[in-house]
């Protein structure tokens, strides 16, 4: 677990999002923390698979000041380089960086950006309680993310726990691909949990996902023993997992591994989103390298409603097409 220079616990934090409504009830305050094993195709959130602090370069912000370059600790040898042409320059980052992340702070069009922040539970609590208002009237609260919130796992904890006894509602949602120890121990402070099933496929999870999803599996099937509150999610990528025998594999798991005791089964478009972030990072968009074409929206949008009546009338799956269905009440 991260610790400041006072020796206090930290998480490291990479996006703080209010006022969602998509990932559990109500209006929520949504905390994404850095660190995940998976690498999936699909991912829409790069900058939340390194467990590190990282630079993000956005050149059309770039005004050429030079500061990032003057602070810069490599002297001649700094990563950083620009050229002046009258304009706004397009500054480039290369491999030399050493993250100390000095030319962050320099930088005054905001154009070098650092992904990955160092908070306790008491900075992340006061940016939560500032809406508590909100949670009250929409029965909403908190959701702690990722990146794999598990990564961060003891730090997981603590803050969902801070957030139980400030009286505000907790969702942790996860891969669940970790030490059962560990999700145990941020689930015993949740009062609904979200996770994916990409596909059952172990072998086809690995090479999309970089892993298999024997541990996800069986965790899932722990939480439901658990009596935990829980959201199934597929993200639904055309050609990758978006056949219905993917689903009714799915849906025979639920209903027979589960006792079809969730909240909800959700099926999720897939959207080409994160791109700017992949490009900051100078990272390829993976689904890119495979030449991969999205489907316009009609076709897709089908093809979920299609999918998910399938799990209905078939497996009697509480299913939805999409994240906006109403989950309690």
């Amino acid at each position: 677990m991260y610790r400041n220079d006072a020796g206090e616990p930290c998480g490291l934090v990479y996006n703080i999002q209010k006022y969602t409504i998509h990932d559990g009830p109500g209006i929520r305050t949504e905390i994404f923390l850095k660190g995940c094993p998976l690498h999936c195709r699909w991912c829409s959130n790069p900058e939340g698979i390194d467990i590190n602090p990282q630079i993000g370069v956005y050149p059309q912000k770039c005004v050429g000041c030079g500061s990032c370059v003057k602070i810069c600790p490599l002297g001649e040898n700094t990563p950083i380089s620009f050229s002046l042409d009258g304009g706004p320059s397009p500054i480039r980052m290369s491999d030399k960086c050493k993250d100390c992340l000095l030319c962050v702070d320099a930088c005054p069009g905001r154009a070098i950006m650092v992904f990955g922040t160092k908070m306790t539970v008491p900075e992340l609590m006061k940016v939560i309680l500032e809406d508590r208002s909100l949670y009250q009237k929409t029965n909403g609260g908190v959701t702690v993310n990722g990146g794999e919130m598990l990564v961060q796992w003891e730090f997981s904890a603590l803050l969902l726990e801070a957030c139980r006894k400030a009286g505000v509602n907790t969702c942790a949602e996860t891969a669940m691909n970790g030490a059962w120890e560990h999700v145990k121990a941020v689930l015993e402070h949740s009062d609904l949990v979200i996770t994916d099933i990409k596909m059952m496929d172990s072998a086809r999870h690995k090479q999309y996902t970089g892993s298999d999803n024997n541990t996800i599996l069986a965790n899932i099937i722990k939480t439901v023993e658990m009596g935990k509150n829980l959201v199934i999610r597929t993200p639904i990528v055309p050609g990758y997992n978006s056949d219905p025998q993917d689903v009714r594999e799915i849906g025979a798991f639920i209903r027979d591994k589960l006792g079809n005791q969730i909240v909800q089964y959700q099926l999720l478009p897939y959207r080409k989103m994160g791109l700017e972030k992949y490009a900051a990072l100078g990272l390829p968009y993976p689904l890119d390298q495979d030449g991969f074409i999205p489907p316009e929206r009609s076709e897709w949008e089908h093809n979920i409603r299609y999918l998910a009546d399938i799990l209905v009338t078939e497996f009697g799956v509480n299913a939805a097409a999409g994240s906006g269905e109403k989950l309690f009440g």
